[in-house]
């Protein structure tokens, strides 16, 4: 039903984003790994997006590419994968990662991940290999690009970004116990002025 939104970037509260379409703001569920690469807020922004209907609840997933959305569309087809699980191994390793465990048959990777038990990451191998083995990631911008962090709005819950990023990972499935140990290494050596993506980042890198 949505497959596309443009317009101005209002807020991150990671793992969503407020994005202002004409006077309507949409809530977007991104992954961690896409949500690195937005723009400043007040910029525009184009996300790719998956419109899911539950009985409770109307939910938008948003990427910055048509390949980023088709993985996981392609991940929610999987046994016993759903949204909430898809975002939470695409925030833990970008697509072409992913891919390349799969080929590579890397179960270990992928049961670093919450949720994903070695049944899982097993399951998850055996039904991929095949939908991804004409994967075109050859050169992924996520793995070899600069990313530039934007700042989350400092309006939006009036918390400190130890605290957004502690809420970001506690969302995306990771026990607050695990979380708040991985954010407090992440936090090691850094300013004080680093930014709460940056301290998702770090911690994923961390776990």
């Amino acid at each position: 039903m949505i497959g596309q939104l443009t317009g101005i970037l209002v807020a991150k509260q990671p793992p969503e984003i407020l994005i202002d379409v004409q006077g309507v703001g949409y809530e977007v569920h991104m992954p961690m790994t896409c949500m690195y690469e937005l723009p400043e807020l007040g910029e525009q922004v184009r996300v790719i997006t998956h419109f899911v209907v539950r009985e409770d609840a109307q939910l938008l997933y948003g990427f910055n590419t048509f390949a980023e959305r088709s993985l996981f569309r392609q991940l929610i087809k999987a046994q016993g994968v759903g949204p909430k699980l898809a975002l939470t191994i695409m925030s833990g390793m970008t697509a072409h990662q992913f891919v390349q465990a799969v080929t590579h048959d890397d179960v270990s990777s992928l049961v670093k991940l919450p949720g994903v038990g070695r049944k899982t990451a097993e399951r998850l191998v055996v039904e991929m290999r095949d939908r991804l083995s004409n994967w075109g990631f050859a050169t992924p911008a996520t793995d070899a690009a600069p990313i530039d962090f934007g700042e989350l709005d400092p309006t939006v819950g009036g918390s400190s970004p130890r605290d957004d990023a502690l809420s970001a990972l506690i969302a995306l499935g990771y026990k607050p116990a695990v979380a708040e140990k991985a954010v407090n290494t992440a936090r090691k050596g850094q300013p004080d002025t680093v930014s709460s993506e940056e301290l998702i980042r770090l911690a994923l890198r961390a776990m």
